[in-house]
């Protein structure tokens, strides 16, 4: 074995296996289909190396998927690493950029210490496919330091102390003599404390000084090493973690009725007009409903209804008719150079523009007639429309995957790209769910391939299972349960997930309220509880969204169900945004915040301080130097008071020093000690407080 410092051993991995998709009774194609669905990441090591590393997070389903992380974003790499016998281990994380640059960073064994865990916090500093290793190594240097630390005041075997530390000073001094001479030249300062006239306490002044200690540590002789697998890790663009939304329908923005009450819908110049107030409260998404031609086969009129008035323009979601399908755009919008005015007036305000996906089709789709073995045909020889029973969705066929996968993979990758083509940049994909997994690995990881900024939110509510492999095998973001967790306890355990196990593979995306989900906890149009679940969203997830409305308190539901009275899905809703009361300044200033404040853009460092009321929350995200301390009421009707018991270890605050702090929301400032009281009500429920050095 290369004993000298930095050494490294390879260890040998399996080739990745090949799949291929199976032609299934029923499709019309006669080859089989040649979809590439190989893995595309190293495979796995086999057995245990010289110095045991197991357990290594995060690792994504052996390896087979990678890890995820954005530019700049710091996150925990842990192993257990542990060896025969008594002498000292070391451990380092290795991260390999795609340009072939390593990072090395040492990796400190953790609390509690009898449970052998190493972790290093580690963060990658360019977008692309990135791989990591632990490298574990015998450690000389620190093996010889604790048998000196025990025979030296005891006087013990000192000359052959005196002879094992001058070997290893010789073989330091020699390895980084040529590039760091300066660091070499001051520990041939220390030679003198070997020497065997020296005194034992010239060996006890070594042991305990500072630099020294500095120095074999920055410098340590690493022998046996043993590296595990090159792990994948997949890094994005800052907007994969950290963004705001707004969602509205452009029919709606701009529409008007006319003397006989037939409806004008609104267009994409009229929605632009909306596109300076969204960015002036400092949201940087616009998303934008299905755009395209809307089918007049069962349309739905409103409220749902199977039976539309004349005029009706039915759901986005029912894509396609005689005008086009996934590729137009719906005539009353405009046309395709309007469109490129709303996206150029977007980019020209700072937003992005995402664009929903839905991979379904209207019984007047082209798809049904260019295409019928897309879908399935049921028995009695109809289509099968979409239902979750006892819904119904008449006028929606949904996409069969098994039949065609080689015609409908390769028509969704177009479809996507066509629309990147026109300044799309990010996807809300509807209903992910109920597609095949497989079919998401295959797509996600073909615009990795040819367009890595594009990014997808997965608009899925379904079982954890499900919702996991969708972040695995590639979405960058992902709706969440946020909407049903209300009470302490429940968002308290449903963020430690999020932030902790889950954070690796699912990038959350809090939205509070949606065109599908009025969500009860504010069908009562309490506007402390609006103002409360803004609040929540926005200084918890490091992505949050509004679909509008919200901001004016709409909360009429449908009776007994989680859907809005007089839908947008299904007729014209324009708005007055300035009507009063409003939560424009609320909003205007949680984004304000959450810009400034780098802490409130990240996830895994979320931490929980004790409350003395089950009604008030506490919790503290911090980014280095930025602190930020959330306290706030989820009772929107009584006032609240509370102790708040403060975690001085997550705030980065010494047991004895004063806690400062500033409220973001009012300006104010307070002292604390380890132990606050705070009043909350309906008119002030929450302190974001930042913590003031």
């Amino acid at each position: 074995m290369n004993s000298t410092p930095h050494s490294k051993s390879t260890v040998k991995a399996r080739k990745p296996s090949t799949k291929t998709v199976s032609q299934t009774p029923g499709s019309v194609s006669a080859a089989p289909p040649t979809v590439d669905l190989s893995p595309r990441t190293p495979g796995l090591p086999r057995g245990i190396g010289r110095i045991p590393v197991v357990k290594v997070e995060p690792v994504i389903e052996g390896g087979i998927y990678a890890a995820k992380a954005v530019v700049g974003e710091s996150f925990p790499v842990t192993a257990r690493v542990f060896r025969e016998g008594h002498d000292a281990l070391g451990a380092t994380v290795v991260l390999t950029a795609p340009d072939g640059r390593t990072i090395s960073t040492p990796m400190p064994q953790i609390w509690p210490h009898g449970l052998d865990i190493y972790q290093a916090w580690v963060a990658p500093d360019a977008e692309g496919a990135w791989t990591f290793r632990v490298e574990a190594w015998s450690n000389p240097w620190a093996t010889w330091h604790h048998n000196a630390e025990v025979k030296v005041p005891a006087g013990i075997d000192l000359e052959l102390v005196r002879l094992e530390g001058e070997d290893l000073l010789t073989r330091t001094i020699a390895y980084i003599g040529a590039t760091h001479p300066e660091d070499a030249a001051m520990l041939a300062s220390y030679a003198a404390a070997f020497s065997p006239s020296s005194p034992a306490e010239a060996l006890q002044d070594l042991l305990d000084s500072s630099n020294f200690n500095a120095l074999i540590t920055k410098y340590p002789i690493r022998e046996f090493v043993t590296p595990t697998a090159d792990f994948p890790l997949w890094v994005d663009r800052e907007q994969a973690l950290f963004s705001s939304w707004y969602e509205f329908f452009p029919r709606s923005q701009g529409a008007y009725q006319l003397p006989d009450g037939t409806w004008v819908s609104g267009t994409f110049d009229t929605a632009a007009e909306r596109l300076e107030a969204v960015a002036a409260m400092g949201f940087d998404v616009i998303y934008l409903p299905p755009i395209h031609p809307i089918g007049t086969q069962f349309r739905k009129g409103k409220n749902n209804t199977l039976t539309p008035e004349p005029g009706d323009p039915g759901s986005p979601w029912a894509i396609g008719n005689a005008e086009g399908g996934h590729d137009a755009i719906h005539p009353d919008l405009g046309d395709f150079d309007s469109f490129a005015r709303f996206v150029a007036k977007a980019h020209s305000v700072g937003l992005e523009v995402a664009l929903d996906f839905a991979l379904q089709a209207s019984p007047d789709h082209p798809w049904v007639t260019d295409h019928p073995a897309w879908f399935t045909t049921r028995i009695d020889g109809t289509i099968a429309y979409a239902e979750n029973p006892p819904k119904k969705y008449q006028d929606i066929y949904p996409l069969n995957f098994d039949r065609d996968p080689q015609g409908i993979y390769h028509e969704c990758l177009r479809l996507i790209e066509f629309w990147v083509d026109k300044g799309v940049t990010i996807f809300r994909v509807d209903n992910p769910h109920t597609k095949p997994v497989q079919f998401w690995e295959w797509l996600l990881t073909k615009m990795r391939e040819r367009h890595p900024e594009v990014l997808f939110l997965a608009e899925a509510f379904t079982r954890p299972e499900m919702m996991h492999s969708l972040g695995k095998v590639g979405f960058q973001q992902s709706y969440t349960y946020f909407t049903w967790r209300t009470e302490k306890w429940e968002i308290e355990e449903y963020l430690n997930q999020l932030s902790q196990e889950m954070a690796p593979f699912y990038r959350p995306n809090f939205f509070v309220n949606t065109p599908d989900i009025n969500p009860l906890y504010l069908q009562d149009g309490c506007q402390a509880g609006f103002a409360i679940r803004a609040i929540l969203a926005a200084t918890t997830s490091p992505t949050w969204g509004v679909y509008s409305g919200f901001e004016l308190f709409e909360h009429a539901p449908v009776p007994g169900r989680e859907e809005y009275l007089n839908s947008e899905k299904y007729e014209y809703r324009p708005r007055d945004y300035s009507s009063e009361p409003n939560l424009n300044e609320l909003i205007t200033l949680l984004n304000q915040v959450r810009r400034d404040h780098r802490a409130l853009q990240r996830l895994r460092t979320i931490k929980f301080h004790g409350t003395s009321n089950e009604k008030v929350m506490a919790f503290s995200k911090t980014d280095q130097a930025d602190r930020i301390l959330v306290v706030i009421t989820l009772d929107p009707i009584t006032g609240q008071d509370a102790e708040i018991y403060l975690d001085r270890g997550a705030l980065g605050v010494g047991d004895d020093a004063p806690v400062v702090v500033r409220d973001l929301l009012t300006g104010k400032q307070w002292t604390w000690g380890s132990q606050a009281f705070v009043s909350l009500y309906p008119a002030q429920p929450a302190h974001i407080l930042v913590v003031v050095d």
